[in-house]
Protein backbone atom coordinates (compact mmCIF):
# COMPACT_ATOMS: atom_id res chain seq x y z
CA UNK A 1 0.00 0.00 0.00
CA UNK A 2 1.28 3.42 -0.97
CA UNK A 3 1.28 6.45 1.64
CA UNK A 4 1.62 10.19 1.84
CA UNK A 5 5.52 10.53 2.07
CA UNK A 6 6.41 7.51 0.35
CA UNK A 7 8.17 7.71 -3.07
CA UNK A 8 5.87 6.51 -6.00
CA UNK A 9 6.31 3.33 -7.37
CA UNK A 10 7.53 3.41 -10.79
CA UNK A 11 5.30 1.75 -13.55
CA UNK A 12 5.60 1.03 -17.35
CA UNK A 13 2.63 0.58 -18.87
CA UNK A 14 0.95 1.46 -22.51
CA UNK A 15 -0.73 4.95 -23.82
CA UNK A 16 -3.90 4.38 -26.28
CA UNK A 17 -1.13 4.36 -29.23
CA UNK A 18 -0.03 1.32 -27.53
CA UNK A 19 3.23 3.46 -26.97
CA UNK A 20 5.12 2.42 -23.07
CA UNK A 21 4.84 5.20 -20.56
CA UNK A 22 6.64 5.29 -17.34
CA UNK A 23 6.19 7.20 -14.17
CA UNK A 24 9.58 8.78 -14.48
CA UNK A 25 8.87 10.87 -17.77
CA UNK A 26 6.04 12.74 -16.03
CA UNK A 27 8.83 13.91 -13.35
CA UNK A 28 9.44 17.57 -12.76
CA UNK A 29 5.79 18.60 -12.62
CA UNK A 30 3.37 17.94 -9.96
CA UNK A 31 1.10 14.46 -11.28
CA UNK A 32 -2.18 13.72 -10.43
CA UNK A 33 -2.95 9.74 -11.27
CA UNK A 34 -6.27 9.31 -11.23
CA UNK A 35 -6.93 5.75 -11.02
CA UNK A 36 -10.68 4.60 -12.68
CA UNK A 37 -12.27 0.76 -12.36
CA UNK A 38 -13.89 0.93 -16.55
CA UNK A 39 -13.83 3.29 -19.42
CA UNK A 40 -17.29 4.14 -20.72
CA UNK A 41 -18.60 3.18 -17.30
CA UNK A 42 -21.26 6.57 -16.43
CA UNK A 43 -19.45 7.66 -13.29
CA UNK A 44 -15.66 7.29 -15.08
CA UNK A 45 -16.87 9.24 -17.92
CA UNK A 46 -17.96 11.80 -15.25
CA UNK A 47 -14.53 11.84 -13.64
CA UNK A 48 -12.42 11.83 -16.80
CA UNK A 49 -14.26 14.43 -18.23
CA UNK A 50 -14.24 16.72 -15.10
CA UNK A 51 -10.12 16.30 -15.32
CA UNK A 52 -10.11 17.39 -18.84
CA UNK A 53 -12.49 20.35 -18.01
CA UNK A 54 -9.87 21.52 -15.09
CA UNK A 55 -7.05 21.16 -17.65
CA UNK A 56 -6.42 25.14 -17.71
CA UNK A 57 -6.31 25.13 -13.99
CA UNK A 58 -4.31 21.77 -13.33
CA UNK A 59 -1.90 23.03 -15.65
CA UNK A 60 -1.90 26.73 -14.04
CA UNK A 61 -0.73 24.16 -10.61
CA UNK A 62 2.32 23.16 -12.94
CA UNK A 63 0.27 18.95 -12.76
CA UNK A 64 0.11 16.37 -14.75
CA UNK A 65 -2.83 14.13 -14.88
CA UNK A 66 -2.81 10.70 -16.12
CA UNK A 67 -5.83 7.98 -16.41
CA UNK A 68 -4.80 4.47 -15.65
CA UNK A 69 -7.34 1.39 -15.95
CA UNK A 70 -7.05 -1.89 -16.31
CA UNK A 71 -9.12 -1.46 -19.89
CA UNK A 72 -7.02 -2.33 -22.82
CA UNK A 73 -5.50 0.32 -24.81
CA UNK A 74 -8.33 0.22 -27.32
CA UNK A 75 -11.07 0.73 -25.27
CA UNK A 76 -9.19 3.38 -23.66
CA UNK A 77 -8.36 5.27 -27.31
CA UNK A 78 -11.95 5.43 -27.85
CA UNK A 79 -13.43 6.70 -24.52
CA UNK A 80 -10.23 9.65 -25.11
CA UNK A 81 -11.75 10.40 -28.33
CA UNK A 82 -15.11 10.02 -27.07
CA UNK A 83 -14.59 12.32 -24.37
CA UNK A 84 -12.07 14.43 -26.33
CA UNK A 85 -9.20 13.75 -23.59
CA UNK A 86 -6.03 15.04 -24.06
CA UNK A 87 -4.19 13.32 -21.35
CA UNK A 88 -2.82 9.97 -21.24
CA UNK A 89 -4.54 6.98 -20.56
CA UNK A 90 -2.77 4.10 -19.31
CA UNK A 91 -3.41 0.32 -19.64
CA UNK A 92 -2.65 -1.77 -16.43
CA UNK A 93 -4.25 -4.58 -18.24
CA UNK A 94 -1.31 -7.10 -16.52
CA UNK A 95 -2.25 -5.30 -13.01
CA UNK A 96 1.11 -3.80 -12.58
CA UNK A 97 0.51 -0.24 -10.85
CA UNK A 98 -2.89 -1.35 -9.31
CA UNK A 99 -1.36 -3.95 -7.05
CA UNK A 100 1.83 -1.92 -6.88
CA UNK A 101 -0.68 1.13 -5.20
CA UNK A 102 -2.71 -1.24 -3.05
CA UNK A 103 -5.79 0.13 -5.03
CA UNK A 104 -6.85 -3.34 -7.40
CA UNK A 105 -10.68 -4.14 -6.61
CA UNK A 106 -10.61 -8.00 -6.95
CA UNK A 107 -13.86 -9.65 -7.84
CA UNK A 108 -15.02 -6.40 -9.40
CA UNK A 109 -19.26 -6.09 -9.65
CA UNK A 110 -19.42 -10.09 -8.52
CA UNK A 111 -17.07 -11.21 -10.98
CA UNK A 112 -15.00 -13.45 -9.66
CA UNK A 113 -11.69 -13.17 -10.87
CA UNK A 114 -12.22 -10.11 -13.09
CA UNK A 115 -10.04 -7.02 -10.93
CA UNK A 116 -10.56 -3.28 -11.97
CA UNK A 117 -8.83 -0.55 -10.70
CA UNK A 118 -10.48 0.85 -7.48
CA UNK A 119 -11.76 4.72 -8.27
CA UNK A 120 -8.39 6.66 -6.65
CA UNK A 121 -6.33 9.85 -6.55
CA UNK A 122 -2.94 9.93 -6.25
CA UNK A 123 -1.09 13.31 -6.33
CA UNK A 124 2.75 13.15 -6.42
CA UNK A 125 5.19 16.52 -6.16
CA UNK A 126 7.81 17.33 -9.03
CA UNK A 127 10.06 14.36 -7.55
CA UNK A 128 7.49 11.68 -7.31
CA UNK A 129 6.34 11.35 -3.71
CA UNK A 130 3.25 10.82 -2.64
CA UNK A 131 1.71 14.15 -1.59
CA UNK A 132 -2.07 13.10 -1.11
CA UNK A 133 -3.84 9.96 -1.69
CA UNK A 134 -8.00 9.15 -2.04
CA UNK A 135 -9.42 5.75 -2.65
CA UNK A 136 -13.25 5.32 -2.93
CA UNK A 137 -15.26 3.56 -0.66
CA UNK A 138 -16.86 2.57 -3.68
CA UNK A 139 -16.76 2.46 -7.88
CA UNK A 140 -19.85 5.09 -8.26
CA UNK A 141 -17.91 7.67 -5.69
CA UNK A 142 -15.99 10.64 -7.28
CA UNK A 143 -12.99 12.24 -6.04
CA UNK A 144 -13.52 16.51 -4.51
CA UNK A 145 -12.38 17.78 -7.48
CA UNK A 146 -12.32 20.94 -4.95
CA UNK A 147 -9.60 18.71 -2.69
CA UNK A 148 -7.93 17.54 -5.48
CA UNK A 149 -6.89 21.27 -6.50
CA UNK A 150 -6.43 22.55 -3.00
CA UNK A 151 -3.70 19.81 -2.44
CA UNK A 152 -2.11 21.03 -5.79
CA UNK A 153 -1.94 24.47 -4.48
CA UNK A 154 -0.59 23.43 -1.42
CA UNK A 155 2.59 21.31 -3.33
CA UNK A 156 2.93 24.72 -4.94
Amino acid sequence: MVDIGNHAPDFSLVDTSRERRSLGEFKGKNTVLAFFPAAFSSVCEKEMCAFRDSMAELNDLNANVVGISVDGPFTNAAFAERNGLQFPLLSDYSYEAVRAYGVALDDFAGMPGYTAAQRSVFILDAEGTVRFKWIADNPGQEPDYSVVKEELHKIG
